[in-house]
């Protein structure tokens, strides 16, 4: 069984939008992520969680930062409004054709019920079919 994604705190983070790490998940101490683990642990107060983007899971990943850590989030551009030249043409529908309807049925075999072919024996049951 393979699971894809789970239901938690991480879910209420907005992606690269830093918060304070007591506000979303109370708990003991701990420490920055670029610190490493030999680093003092901090209280929650003083650090900031941010939901980063991966590009192979669509939740992403958090990670804790100290205040000296914490990445410059870019904002995002506002989006640019395009006009369009010139109005596009009207679309017309295609003609639409009649289908090729075969002038005579086809000889079947009264045994098989399959098509017979030109030389007016049957390919199953080797019944000649006039």
């Amino acid at each position: 069984m393979k699971i894809t994604a789970t239901s938690d705190w991480r879910d209420s983070i907005a992606f690269e939008t830093p918060m304070i790490v007591a506000e979303i998940v109370p708990g003991d101490p701990t420490r920055c992520s670029v610190c490493g683990g030999d680093s003092e642990l901090r209280p929650r107060t003083e650090l900031w969680a941010v939901k980063h983007r991966h590009p192979n899971q669509h939740a992403g990943y958090v990670r804790f930062y100290c205040r000296e850590h914490l990445p410059v989030i870019a904002k995002p551009a506002a989006p640019v409004e395009t006009r369009r030249s010139a109005a596009r043409a009207e679309r017309t529908a295609a003609v639409r054709r009649p289908a090729a309807v075969d002038e005579k049925p086809r000889a079947m075999c009264p045994d098989c019920f399959v098509e017979i072919s030109a030389t007016g024996v049957c390919g199953m049951c080797g019944l000649q079919v006039a």
